[in-house]
């Protein structure tokens, strides 16, 4: 936690007071009650079914196109899996010899044997049957007792697998497109609150809060707060407007120490994004620009500017 910290700030350290680390009561996700593959006896199951298959029995996908895992980055994924479990179960399909190629996830796989895990949680899919593949899923999705990461991964598996846009899934699952976006924001939550959604620690409603929140660090502590002081959405909605305020001066002098080239930029395409803008530069001159948009028609109006422009 005190690495965290470092990055967030007095404000939110003000806010979190003591230290807010809730370690203690966040077990990891290990898929304990799901059912196991095994050499002598295959398991037939629906693809919706999460499994766990004996990682000596998994092969990478030969096909597969990234070929370089930042050793690093593998580390780093694998002491989350340690701390947290395996949140999102890899997808495989069952070869003639009697094992599984991964179809999805060999970076995940990669991590989870570094941690020493002998069973693997995994999809099974059938490649020669899509239509087969798409029924199962959103079957799968009808039921009641799934988390919210769970109805998540389904919506991404029928985005990435079955090869459906957000439209067309929405209709599939009877869902408003809206709350289907909705549910996919929610795996661009570090791992740490994606694990607090599956274990009941933290509503969708406290998610959605902390999707509002860029800084990754802010979020996990954030994360910790509602769980430590068992904060209501509204609370916390009220934690984050107080920390915002308190950091408003100083986002304000940024902006002020901008060259009036930069501001000028800020001008000129804010005014096609309604002003949602930022722009961050370091005294040597390196920095970012982030631009958030409402709608498909904001982008093409400023794409048709630039068009018609001498660019």
């Amino acid at each position: 936690m005190s690495k965290q910290q470092r990055g967030l700030g007095k404000g939110l350290s003000a806010l979190l007071g003591t230290d807010a680390d809730i370690s203690s009561i966040r077990k990891p996700v290990d898929y304990v009650n799901k059912e196991v593959v095994s050499e002598d006896k295959p398991k037939t199951a629906s693809a919706a079914d999460i499994l766990r298959i004996p990682a000596d029995l998994i092969e990478p996908n030969p096909y597969q196109p990234r070929m370089n895992f930042n050793q690093e980055a593998l580390e780093e994924l694998a002491d989350s899996i340690r701390t947290l479990g395996l949140i999102q179960p890899i997808t495989v399909r069952k070869t003639s010899s009697g094992r599984y190629q991964i179809i999805s996830g060999e970076r995940r796989f990669r991590a989870s044997r570094l941690t020493g895990m002998e069973m693997i949680p995994a999809y099974i899919r059938d490649t020669n049957d899509q239509g087969m593949l798409e029924m199962a899923i959103v079957e799968n999705i009808q039921r009641e007792n799934l988390d919210p990461i769970e109805v998540a991964m389904s919506y991404q598996r029928l985005i990435e697998e079955c090869n459906l846009t957000q439209e067309q899934m929405a209709f599939r699952v009877g869902k408003k497109r809206a709350s289907v976006t909705n549910y996919l924001r929610l795996l661009k939550l570090p791992a740490k609150v994606q694990h607090d959604l599956k274990a009941g620690l933290l509503s969708v409603g406290h998610a959605k809060v902390l999707l509002g929140v860029e800084d990754r660090h802010m979020q996990e502590a954030l994360c910790d707060l509602v769980i430590k002081e068992d904060l209501s959405v509204r609370q916390l909605e009220d934690k984050l407007k107080k920390l915002t305020e308190e950091r408003k001066p100083s986002v304000e002098k940024a902006v002020q120490d901008l060259p009036d080239a930069h501001l000028r930029v800020l001008e000129i395409v804010g005014k096609y994004f309604e002003n949602s803008i930022s722009l961050k530069r370091t005294n040597s001159g390196k920095g970012s620009m982030t631009i958030h948009f409402n709608s498909d028609e904001e982008v093409q109006r400023f794409l048709k500017a630039l068009e018609d422009s001498a660019f």
